[in-house]
């Protein structure tokens, strides 16, 4: 499954200051579907480079991160258990910023 990863307010910093990635994941062993507790763990793993504490907090992102699906954010569709679909756009958003 192609999908599309965007990166921003700050957060591209922990993935070498690329800010879209697409990227090619596969569900895990014996499931059909691929949902977002998965791809963040395949993120943590795969693309942030440092300072994992920085995006991720346990399971899910830290407080203050926006994350939208296809332009929804993912509070409305489900969080950790939303299904996501091949071309799926999913964009992380850092709403914390210095001052």
């Amino acid at each position: 499954m192609q999908l599309t990863l965007e990166f921003g307010g700050g957060l591209e910093l922990l993935c070498e200051s690329v800010k879209i990635h697409k990227v090619n994941v596969d569900p895990p062993n014996g499931t059909e579907k691929f949902i977002m507790k998965d791809l963040l763990s395949w993120v943590r793993t795969n693309l942030i480079k440092e300072r994992p504490e920085m995006f991720m907090k346990e399971d899910s992102v830290r407080p203050g991160v926006l994350v939208l699906v296809n332009d929804c954010d993912w509070e409305l569709s489900g969080q950790l258990d939303t299904t996501l679909e091949d071309k799926d756009v999913v964009v992380f958003i850092s709403t914390l910023h210095g001052g």
